[in-house]
């Protein structure tokens, strides 16, 4: 028996589809196409994952003969019908959703701890408060950033790991995620106004303490809102299978395992993009040079350095420039997407 027939076999005996093995062994589903037509051989890493995967020897898998073997458990298969969830897609972006969102209100809530305390005159005299606020706000941003950097890891790995996913969501399945959404953003709105509410009911008296519950809220607001809007968006896995197309380096696309017409569409949307992140990088130097103008042409024309002040001057409106070239990016991100797929 030869390596196809083995495969072709031990598939179909667990009932899996090719797109459900490539994404398990984190290829594209052409790459098992050209194993099971021996058009090519996968590498050693993969042949060994897939010995895993079937509980098989390598000299099994590419020598031996896996037809006669006695068939795995019922629990082992894979159901046949519609695509199903074999890489874990659903749970990895569910974990996504909950730790990004908990980084960043955890930023929040530091950042409103801290000037809860900072206006606690009977804890501490003025320095310290600000030495507090400090230490506050660093350990929010720490929480923080615990949450956030080992989330962007995982996915990296698991993005590198699974670089093709089948859909597998049901029209069910997104229209409860669009309930779920409308929910989410309702509440995150919400908790916002309430935040809005308790800054307009106790600035006169307690300014500091307003300013806690404003940004106390807004946390939990933007947590359902970020939260809600990531679950909403794990079910375009079009646009999960495009983002790690784009993220793909030119070197990782010579070398992918995939048929010469798709690597030639991936290569020509990396050029695109490649230029397209030059126009917008130009869009922001600019940006840049005008808001220094803007900042430091008034300064240097100053008669009288002593008594000078933004108010009046252009020095008050440097920072739009960058809004606007980030505006200028945008409208040229949208355009070179229409049209872009006439160049040649």
């Amino acid at each position: 028996m030869s390596f196809r027939d083995n495969l072709q076999h031990l598939r179909a005996e667990r009932h899996m589809t090719q797109e459900q093995l490539a994404m398990l062994l984190g290829v594209s589903r052409q790459s098992v196409t050209k194993w099971e037509a021996e058009k090519s051989q996968p590498e050693m890493d993969k042949l060994l994952k897939i010995c895993q995967i079937f509980e098989c020897s390598l000299d099994e898998l590419v020598t031996g003969d896996l037809t006669g073997r006695a068939a795995p458990d019922a629990a082992a298969t894979i159901p046949a019908g519609p695509p199903t969830d074999v890489c874990g897609y659903d749970e990895h972006q569910r974990m996504m959703a909950l730790k990004v969102p908990a980084g960043i209100a955890a930023i929040l809530v530091g950042i409103a701890i801290g000037l809860f305390f900072e206006g606690a005159h009977d804890l501490a005299p003025v320095g310290a408060r600000d030495g507090l606020f400090v230490i506050i706000v660093l350990a929010g941003v720490l929480v923080g950033l615990a949450f956030l950097v080992p989330a962007g890891m995982e996915h990296a790995a698991f993005q590198r790991a699974h670089p093709y996913v089948e859909d597998f969501y049901t029209e069910d399945d997104r229209a409860k995620a669009r309930r779920d959404f409308s929910t989410g953003l309702i509440a995150g709105i919400a908790f916002i106004f309430a935040g809005i509410g308790c800054l307009i009911m106790l600035e006169p008296m307690a300014e500091n303490a307003a300013l806690f519950f404003l940004l106390f809220f807004i946390a939990l607001g933007v947590w359902w809102i970020a939260r809600s809007g990531m679950l909403l968006g794990r079910t375009n896995v079009a646009a999960y299978n495009k983002s790690v197309a784009d993220d793909l380096e030119v070197e990782d696309i010579v070398a992918a395992e995939v048929d010469e017409s798709m690597r030639s569409a991936l290569l020509d949307r990396k050029r695109r993009s490649r230029k397209l992140e030059a126009v917008c990088g130009a869009i922001m130097i600019a940006a840049t040079i005008i808001a220094l103008a803007l900042l430091f042409a008034p300064v240097l024309t100053a008669p009288d350095m002593d008594s000078w002040t933004p108010e009046g001057t252009s020095a008050m409106w440097f920072w739009v420039a960058w809004p606007i070239g980030g505006m200028l990016c945008g409208i040229v991100a949208l355009l070179w997407e229409a049209f872009g797929h006439s160049e040649r």
